[in-house]
């Protein structure tokens, strides 16, 4: 699907507060993945979907407090991740058993099972650190926005933004080293 400018978003907020409920389906055509791909981190994969399904309603409900300043993903995106962090206070987040992958060993997925494990190690550090901490790490390195895009979902300021950033960056690698330290001793 083409990428929607932003006057081209606009247009279509107009067209649904105006009454044309289906125009929003382009919204949702265009950001389908982002939100998912945004709330992933912080819910997990088995609650992905449903968070995302949220995300999009409560934005439609909410679609005439769109402000018309920032694009419409921008905005969507504060939406679902303040979904994903409702849910996850509301939930005791449960990781994913690593008993539970199957995993296929072969040369050719040797990549794919580091990827696994990487990834079942970054879901692990997540649920020892903060809802903000995730949320930032996840914007910065997994949906590449850049600080100035984070700062105004977050809505603080760039240099709060760069602050927060480092340091969360810092306490995701302690959580790590703990999590890998653990790792090695259970290989004894």
């Amino acid at each position: 699907m083409k990428q929607l400018s932003k006057e081209d978003e606009f247009a279509i907020v107009r067209q649904v507060l105006n009454g044309n409920k289906g125009a929003y389906r382009l919204l949702v055509n265009q950001y389908e993945r982002y939100v998912f791909s945004a709330v992933l981190p912080i819910v997990g994969v088995q609650h992905a979907e449903d968070i995302a399904q949220e995300a999009f309603l409560n934005a439609f409900y909410k679609l005439e407090q769109f402000t018309f300043q920032s694009k419409f993903g921008t905005w969507l995106y504060r939406i679902a991740v303040n979904a994903a962090i409702s849910f996850r206070r509301k939930q005791k987040f449960h990781s994913v058993s690593t008993d539970d992958v199957q995993i296929n060993a072969t040369v050719n997925n040797q990549q794919q099972i580091q990827l696994t494990e990487q990834q079942l190690y970054i879901q692990e550090a997540f649920k020892h650190m903060s809802e903000d901490d995730v949320t930032l790490l996840t914007l910065f390195y997994l949906d590449e926005m850049s600080l100035n895009e984070i700062a105004e979902i977050v809505e603080l300021e760039m240099n709060n933004v760069k602050v927060k950033l480092y340091r969360a960056r810092k306490r995701m690698a302690e959580q790590l080293q703990t999590i890998l330290k653990e790792e090695a001793v259970n290989l004894y």
